[in-house]
């Protein structure tokens, strides 16, 4: 077909967000996609209609605004929201009880529509960039599973966004226009996402991290300020010649590009290429995503994929966590039975970083925090709380770095883990878990502490 047949097809299928939402119906799934993609129009549209319809129930990652759903039912008497990753606003919801977390490896979010959601997605609707002359529409910072949830939505609408970015593949970054059924026209805003500063605690945290990586290291980063904060301080490093293999693309990954040291030349797999499977950051992250043909947006079942990771070597894993217990069990997705974001991909690339030559995978948290009453706790415990989510399981925690140091419990026995964990624990706090460790018989007497 020609750009001009391809134009006449938009005009047909060009609709209002209000009759676009007329194909919802009551009892239907609805599928919002990731972060920058999620409906502004539609979801006032289908705000509206709150009225007329009943057991509504949409999946989403990693909300970026309040939606308006939100605001006219509060109490999710229509809306029933679930939700593959907690941002800040879904915490809130949550604690509203609001929001529900669908439990998920994030390498697997692909497979869960395809083997499993196949008949379970009745609209999807998401936001996209303008259509190009070829008829596509692109996935732009959500590239992650979309593609999977098109392959098996019943009926598609686009959202058009002029102010997103056009992401080059990598895979499954696109739609056709001849699989959409409406297309709707919105201005709406680019959500920025820009991390936190980094603290004093931060850059010695970052600092313990730099001693683990070489020249030429492949890098992924979690979501989270720390991570990002972490990525952002090696930009002021000795490092040259990194590369970028990850899920999340943040600002830091823009510093370490403008800075010359993410060159991506040393990868064995999209050599010259800065992969990744979505993007949430700053505009100047998206401006950089633009239409760039050295970076390379990939679903999770590529990206993800432990074996795919470890196909590069000198991986260097980064993720923040909330907890760690003496066992080396890791949570960081949940405080206790209150949920704050999700597994995601931090145990893809726990795996995939430790299987890489010369990889390593690190978790890192400050060792401490002032609750509510200004006291200290320690975020190193002698057992996760009761319904904590363990993140990553003790037989793959690997290395484990707060601002008083690194351990390394690979391959250790339970005492080994102890000593180590606790070596890194606040030095105020670490004879309570001493004691706490010789409760649960996992001090030993060859224990040097």
């Amino acid at each position: 077909m020609s750009s001009l047949s391809y134009a006449d097809e938009y005009r047909s299928k060009l609709v209002s967000a209000e009759e676009a939402v007329k194909i919802v119906k009551s009892g239907d799934w609805l599928d919002w996609g990731q972060t920058l993609s999620n409906p502004y129009a539609l979801d006032k549209a289908l705000a509206a209609r709150k009225g007329e319809l009943d057991d509504i129930k949409i999946r989403l990652v990693l909300s970026a605004k309040e939606h308006e759903i939100w605001k006219v039912d509060p109490k999710g008497e229509t809306f029933h929201m679930n939700n593959w990753h907690f941002g800040r606003a879904d915490r809130a919801q949550h604690d509203k009880g609001n929001a529900y977390h669908i439990p998920n490896l994030y390498r697997n979010n692909p497979l869960f529509y395809r083997k499993s959601l196949y008949d379970d997605v009745d609209v999807a609707m998401f936001r996209v960039p303008p259509m190009n002359k070829h008829g596509y529409f692109n996935f732009s910072c959500s590239v992650a599973v979309l593609r999977a949830i098109c392959d098996v939505a019943k009926k598609i609408i686009v959202e058009v966004c002029p102010g997103l970015p056009w992401a080059c593949g990598g895979r499954e970054e696109l739609i056709h226009i001849s699989e959409v059924d409406y297309i709707v026209e919105a201005d709406s805003p680019v959500v920025e996402i820009p991390s936190a500063p980094a603290t004093k605690t931060d850059k010695v945290i970052a600092e313990h991290v730099i001693k683990e990586m070489t020249d030429g290291a492949c890098i992924q980063l979690g979501i989270g300020g720390m991570p990002n904060a972490v990525g952002t301080l090696l930009a002021e490093s000795e490092l040259k010649d990194l590369g970028c293999h990850s899920e999340m693309l943040c600002d830091a990954f823009y510093h370490l590009h403008e800075a010359g040291k993410l060159t991506n030349k040393c990868k064995s797999i999209d050599r010259g290429k800065t992969v990744y499977a979505f993007a949430a950051g700053s505009h100047f992250l998206y401006d950089w995503i633009d239409n760039n043909p050295s970076m390379a947006a990939y679903p999770t079942n590529y990206t993800n994929d432990p074996y795919n990771i470890a196909k590069n070597d000198n991986v260097v894993s980064i993720n923040n966590c909330i907890e760690v217990d003496l066992y080396g069990q890791i949570s960081s997705e949940s405080s206790g039975t209150r949920h704050i974001s999700g597994t995601g991909g931090q145990l893809d690339f726990v795996t995939g970083a430790y299987s890489s030559r010369g990889g390593k995978a690190i978790i890192c948290c400050t060792s401490s925090y002032q609750d509510k009453e200004g006291r200290l706790q320690s975020r190193i415990v002698p057992m996760l709380p009761s319904g904590s989510i363990v993140s990553v399981p003790r037989t793959q925690a690997h290395i484990i770095i707060t601002e008083y140091g690194k351990c390394d419990l690979a391959g250790r026995s339970t005492w080994e883990r102890a000593e180590r964990i606790i070596n890194i624990a606040h030095p105020d706090l670490r004879d309570d878990l001493i004691q706490e460790a010789q409760k649960m018989k996992i001090w030993s007497k060859s224990n040097k502490i």
